[in-house]
């Protein structure tokens, strides 16, 4: 029998804590990567690079910096820049100031980052020298211009530095901002606790270590670049920037070695696969995919060419990723005829984020036939505080003690969840319900198309019918006769789209498709007028 621990006073309790009780925050990795890979290089930006230990000394002198322009703990600092090494510097260097970064979308508005800026208070912002307008239209807002005076700002900034303390881990340390597509955006609060759990959870789940390079396809903006500025300090891994997606840059980079992970939206493997450069890569790199849900052929086509797809899934409000496709690969070989069609579910929580159910309109979790629909919801470690300001968005989304992603999907036996919609894209025709994620799932499989969007188009009949909006492969053509064909003899009639129009898709800056303005072009297009014209 094991002897209780013994009884302690409150003098040998508080030592007790201060021994085996630290605040979990990313602000560790770095000082740790600065110690243990010091030698290593943690970043490499075009033709300037810089080790661990440098990396750590920048980190301060950014720090020092913000605070000799008056920035206090607990505010907000916002950063508007490509991806670049002040970006990823500033996801350090900002908490290590005790103020919560605000990494801003480069492809919004004026109006859009004039709100951000105003709604988030923040004073002080990091600005690439091509979003110096935009930031300039709030004139109470300090730039600090990401241009070649940087490094002298940086190198100055040391003398104030004055080191940084956590002592609440759940503290908030970004605001991430989501689209905003249907209203203003909303701020979602992450904490040190969940930045680092989530971290270490991508390190484990995208196998990243010392020995690997990851290049930055992913905007850092996006939920903090899904926590991957963390999670490469983490481990001492080295960071490749490139400041847009280039494919030809990218092949390139994958096919000489030097690259081993990397995370992209399936509209950016649409992009891969389709360039000019693909090529089968002579050794495997390893991709995170995420943003909307991946069809089966484009993870098939992805592996072809040799890269190893990870299959993630999450929201802004889940710090990113929170789910990872785990596909028993005995039981579904890759040459089994499912085995994609399994590998494209969104899986289980990640072995860091907490919980994952599907719940019906009671609440009640919907049973694993593959079939019953409810809404996902989250709850643990890598859910956001809340919505900065809005307490009352914030207990709508928390109702019943979850955080209701507004996202549909089935249980499936294995436990492994599968979205098909989101509640507001969901099509009901005639009484019955169409996953536009399972329709076009069916029209991608097609040779000739590349991408696809289906949408909701209001019908006299049925009340609404789907209506597909595709994009073509390189040198491809099809006719509409061909597309129905093929469509119907995958699926129940009554979800075959109504029409077929080859067009460009409208995307964000993170890839997702812009359903909200498909669907007014959807009531624009004439009934039977099929444009398959490329």
């Amino acid at each position: 029998m094991i002897d209780p621990l013994p009884s302690t006073d409150g003098t040998a309790q508080a030592l007790t804590m201060a021994a085996n009780d630290e605040a979990l925050t990313p602000l560790s990795f770095l000082e740790r990567s600065a110690r243990v890979h010091g030698s290593r290089v943690a970043v490499v930006d075009g033709e300037v690079g810089f080790t661990y230990a440098e990396w750590l000394i920048r980190a301060q002198g950014l720090a020092g910096h913000l605070r000799s322009l008056g920035v206090e703990p607990g505010e907000r600092v916002a950063v508007l820049a490509n991806n670049s090494e002040p970006v990823l510097l500033a996801h350090f260097a900002v908490p290590m100031a005790g103020a919560d970064l605000v990494a801003i979308n480069t492809r919004l508005g004026p109006h859009e980052v004039s709100y951000i800026l105003e709604h988030s208070g923040a004073r002080v912002a990091l600005v690439g020298p091509q979003y110096r307008e935009l930031v300039a239209q709030r004139p109470e807002v300090t730039q600090v211009v990401l241009d070649e005076t940087f490094d002298e700002v940086v190198a100055a900034g040391r003398e104030s530095y004055q080191g940084w303390h956590v002592a609440d881990e759940r503290a908030s340390i970004s605001v991430n901002y989501t689209s905003g597509t249907t209203g203003r955006p909303k701020g979602v609060v992450y904490h040190h606790r969940g930045a680092y759990l989530n971290a270490l959870a991508m390190t484990l789940d995208h196998r990243v270590s010392a020995e690997s390079t990851y290049l930055w396809t992913l905007p850092m903006f996006h939920c903090n670049g899904w926590t991957f500025p963390w999670a490469t300090v983490a481990v001492g891994a080295r960071n490749l920037c490139v400041p847009s997606i280039d494919p030809q840059q990218i092949w390139d980079l994958c096919s000489s070695g030097e690259v081993t992970h990397l995370c992209a939206a399936p509209t950016v493997l649409t992009m891969l696969a389709e360039s000019e450069a693909a090529r089968e890569l002579p050794a495997p790199v390893r991709l995170v995919t995420a943003g909307a849900p991946p069809a089966p052929t484009i993870i098939q086509r992805m592996e072809d060419l040799g890269f190893f797809v990870d299959h993630v899934y999450g929201l802004t409000e889940t710090y990113g990723p929170f789910t990872v496709n785990v596909t028993d690969r005995e039981l579904h070989p890759r040459d089994d005829p499912d085995h994609y069609r399994v590998r494209a579910r969104q899986g289980f929580a990640n072995v860091a984020a907490g919980s994952v159910q599907v719940l019906d309109g009671d609440g009640r979790e919907v049973p694993a036939d593959g079939q019953s629909l409810g809404e996902v919801c989250m709850r643990g470690n890598v859910v956001m505080t809340g919505y900065l300001g809005d307490p009352e968005a914030t207990e709508e989304a928390f109702a019943g003690g979850w955080f209701h992603s507004g996202d549909l999907a089935v249980v499936h036996e294995d436990g492994q969840i599968e979205l098909r919609d989101r509640k507001k894209d969901l099509v009901i025709s005639g009484g019955e319900n169409i996953s536009t994620v399972e329709v076009e799932q069916v029209v991608v499989q097609h040779p000739a198309v590349a991408e696809c969007g289906v949408v909701s188009r209001p019908d006299q009949r049925w009340g609404e019918v789907p209506v597909a909006f595709v994009t073509l492969r390189r040198g491809a053509s099809v006719t509409e006769a061909e597309l129905r064909e093929h469509c119907r003899e995958r699926m129940a009639h009554f979800k075959c789209p109504a029409q077929f129009v080859v067009t460009d898709l409208p995307k964000t800056a993170t890839g997702k498709i812009l359903k909200a303005e498909l669907r007014q072009r959807a009531t624009e297009v004439a009934p039977g007028a099929v444009r398959l014209d490329s």
